[in-house]
């Protein structure tokens, strides 16, 4: 990264990782569940100096603050709130905004929302969508909510390798890097994960909702990437094409695993998407407009 800036909000110390400050465009990247955002830095290599990229630690995660209060604090009401208020602090009225697993959600969640629907600008979303599997949370909150401990680095290297076997990483450099950013020596000399365990705490106390309803109430340009052997394998683009309010898909990309975003076949297309013009043919229509549109259609056929 080219700079670290700490963000006071709350009372919470948001850690900010940020490449190519001096960019004219500005990429909001937000990391995945137990992540940081050290994971975006092969993603701005790939993008090149003319993006800025913005990649926030969240809390309970990487540099940032962990929580005292993790019932109210690690929940996505609450992460809505900090990432509204650090597009306030860059002073970014509209932004696009990519983001990974929980990140992919929480820029759903804006751009669903009447707080945040005009701040998001185009939206990718990596490896998630509106329905997760039930047994898939599952299996989140059992292993992030256990404490991992390590006698050795070369254990905790083994344990992302099994972990993250879904990363599509094929070389041992990839993996010690991944494995160094996710690492935490402790004082007694053993090692563990990068994060607060209490993260999990979002499972308990987040309240469940309609996903689908949300996914539907996006109007930004939307990018939809895939794994194919990730967790999140359902072709959420095609319900969202279907969708009678006329937003679509504006592209997608179907990857063999859940994607670092680190390489150029894959930071290709997401360029490409990120700098097309939207003109008033690609812009999405609200429901409103489809809406009256039909109306006046049905009068005159009468």
């Amino acid at each position: 990264m080219d700079a670290l800036e700490l963000v006071e909000i709350k009372a919470q110390e948001i850690a900010v990782r940020i490449w190519h400050p001096q960019a004219p465009r500005t990429l909001i990247a937000w990391h995945g569940l137990a992540r940081h955002g050290g994971d975006f830095g092969g993603l701005a290599r790939e993008l090149g100096p003319g993006w800025r990229i913005i990649a926030p630690d969240t809390p309970g995660r990487g540099l940032s603050s962990w929580s005292l209060f993790p019932a109210h604090d690690y929940l996505y009401e609450r992460y809505m709130q900090l990432a509204l208020a650090l597009l306030d602090h860059f002073r970014l009225t509209q932004v696009a905004w990519l983001g990974t697993s929980m990140g992919g959600l929480l820029g759903m969640l804006l751009a669903a929302s009447e707080q945040g629907r005009d701040r998001i600008e185009r939206l990718v979303i990596n490896d998630v969508g509106p329905e997760i599997e039930a047994d898939g949370l599952s299996d989140l909150a059992s292993y992030f909510s256990v404490p991992h401990f390590f006698p050795t680095f070369g254990a905790l290297l083994n344990e992302v390798k099994s972990h993250y076997t879904g990363f599509g990483i094929d070389n041992e450099d990839d993996w010690r890097r991944l494995a160094l950013d996710s690492a935490r020596r402790l004082p007694g000399g053993t090692w563990t994960f990068h994060y607060d365990p209490r993260i999990a705490n979002q499972f308990i106390h987040d309240t469940p909702r309609d996903l689908w309803a949300d996914w539907r109430a996006i109007h930004c340009p939307l990018m939809v990437i895939r794994g194919e052997f990730s967790p999140a394998q359902r072709d959420y683009s095609r319900a969202h094409e279907r969708d009678s309010t006329g937003h679509g898909i504006t592209d997608r990309r179907w990857l063999r695993s859940c994607p670092l975003l680190d390489r150029a076949a894959q930071v290709a297309p997401i360029r490409k998407f990120l700098e097309r013009p939207e003109t008033t043919e690609s812009r999405p229509r609200k429901t409103t407009d489809w809406w009256q549109r039909l109306r006046r259609k049905l009068v005159s056929t009468r």
